[in-house]
């Protein structure tokens, strides 16, 4: 969904989240983007070239870590985290009027009870323990947790977002 409308802007869901990830004010060093995002290491150098060959981040000296590097926003960069921004309020309006209130802390409940199990690794111990091979419906159950921690990943932002 969140791709689908990314390609309007001629750019993807990874780049706009990443860009979100961004601070715009005073950036953000690059070792601190992989754990925010929940993103390995390799993936984000490829995103963050990237953005760097698009001009939309640009990589500065830590000047309180010399070894390090902060990402700052270029002005596109910034006009097409502001699109991403929009985006994602617009997605959480739509959310927030079609699910009451209950629902959605409910679901929260859930996604956080998820990300618990996938913390401790407890997602896949039962498998390991019984030796179950996986089969269509365990193929489903991690679609959907899959989808239920990207969710929560995209609401967890909003926090960060709205500084």
């Amino acid at each position: 969904m969140y791709n689908e409308e990314a390609k309007n802007f001629g750019t993807t869901m990874t780049l706009g989240f990443t860009l979100l990830s961004i601070d715009p004010k005073t950036g953000t060093p690059s070792t601190a983007l992989g754990p925010m995002m929940g993103i390995e290491a390799t993936s984000l150098s490829r995103i963050l070239k990237t953005l760097e060959d698009r001009d939309f981040i640009v990589r500065k000296p830590n000047p309180l870590d010399g070894r390090g590097v902060l990402i700052h926003l270029t002005p596109s960069g910034l006009e097409k985290r502001n699109i991403s921004k929009q985006v994602v309020l617009q997605f959480n309006k739509v959310v927030e009027n079609a699910v009451s209130k209950s629902q959605l802390k409910a679901f929260f409940e859930v996604a956080d009870r998820i990300n618990s199990l996938i913390a401790n690794k407890e997602v896949f111990q039962e498998e390991k323990e019984n030796s179950i091979k996986n089969n269509k419906n365990d193929l489903l159950r991690n679609i959907k947790l899959t989808i239920c921690c990207m969710l929560q990943a995209l609401f967890n932002q909003n926090a960060f977002i709205f500084s």
